[in-house]
């Protein structure tokens, strides 16, 4: 049964599609039309309100092909250098909210979560030991494979709200389901807010890596194979900025002119491998590489 929203009502959107690109694609369509014009506090004067929604996104299987969306914006350098910031934390050593720079990465929320009273002071109190929340999803599911317990969080109520750029992220949450001989390893993230037409592509590509690791590090301790199973994604404010509104019409027009497979790769297309691999390099010999190529 559908509900007429109040017209002071947030739309609420669910998604299912069955690998990445097709699950940005439906979102960024969905959002644009369905979603509520209103301001952000990141606006210029002459930007126009944002598209906003509460959007529920289920891809059946992340790693399906195609994987990669041609016109996200970034390209394989930039989606290979965030991925290895989320997975591997190469760019963690730029926090540093004391001199005024990062205050967070997801990877060092996620893997040395330390709350602080002020991320900007420099000798403010650590009362915790830094925890591996990582590490203790992977442990806790595969000590107790039905168990519910097995989340991470990001958000540090000591110190969030009074910084400028709060993290989007605020929890991880895995389940283990049984599979013939082995398990299916699902993952649910749940964002506060999110930009849908830069950064959602991304994050996904990257969070979904990260449950392949995850997958793979408790196969190896129960010694049963535990396959990628799907990928939620739930953000309670999904939107596209109104400066991003003649980008954001151009690829729409282009999803109604183009095929599906004109606009997206495999992610073994030689071009998107030969970039990826190229990245890769160049960040194993310097892991600011990207950053300085970009200025």
């Amino acid at each position: 049964m559908n509900y007429d929203l109040g017209t002071g009502d947030v739309p609420a959107i669910f998604i299912a599609a069955r690998c990445l690109p097709e699950a940005w694609e439906k979102a960024v369509v969905s959002v644009w039309e369905q979603g509520l014009t209103i301001k952000t506090q990141y606006d210029k004067p002459t930007d126009p309100p944002s598209k906003d929604a509460t959007v529920m996104i289920s891809v059946a299987d992340p790693f399906n092909e195609p994987r990669i969306h041609k016109n996200f914006p970034g390209g394989p350098e930039e989606l290979e250098s965030y991925r290895q910031e989320v997975v591997s934390g190469i760019h963690d050593h730029w926090i540093d909210p004391a001199a005024g720079k990062w205050t967070y990465t997801y990877h060092e929320r996620l893997a040395a979560y330390s709350p602080v009273s002020d991320l900007r002071d420099p000798n403010s109190l650590k009362p915790f030991v830094p925890v591996d929340q990582l590490n203790y999803i992977v442990e806790s599911l595969s000590a107790c494979t039905h168990t519910r317990r097995a989340q991470a969080i990001t958000w540090m109520p000591t110190c969030d709200p009074k910084t400028d750029d709060p993290p989007c992220l605020q929890r991880i949450w895995c389940r283990l389901v049984q599979e013939n001989d082995g398990f299916v390893l699902n993952l649910n993230t749940h964002w506060r807010s999110r930009d849908l037409y830069k950064a959602w592509f991304m994050n996904a590509y990257a969070l979904t890596d990260l449950q392949r690791i995850m997958a793979e590090r408790i196969a190896a301790n129960l010694k049963k194979p535990v396959r990628v199973g799907r990928y939620v994604d739930i953000s309670d404010s999904l939107h596209i900025y109104g400066s991003y509104f003649g980008n954001a019409q151009v690829e729409i027009d282009k999803m109604k002119k183009t095929s599906f497979m004109d606009r997206a790769w495999e992610s073994t297309h030689p071009a998107f491998e030969m970039m990826t691999q190229e990245a890769r390099e160049k960040l194993t010999d310097d892991p600011d590489w990207y950053a300085k190529a970009r200025g």
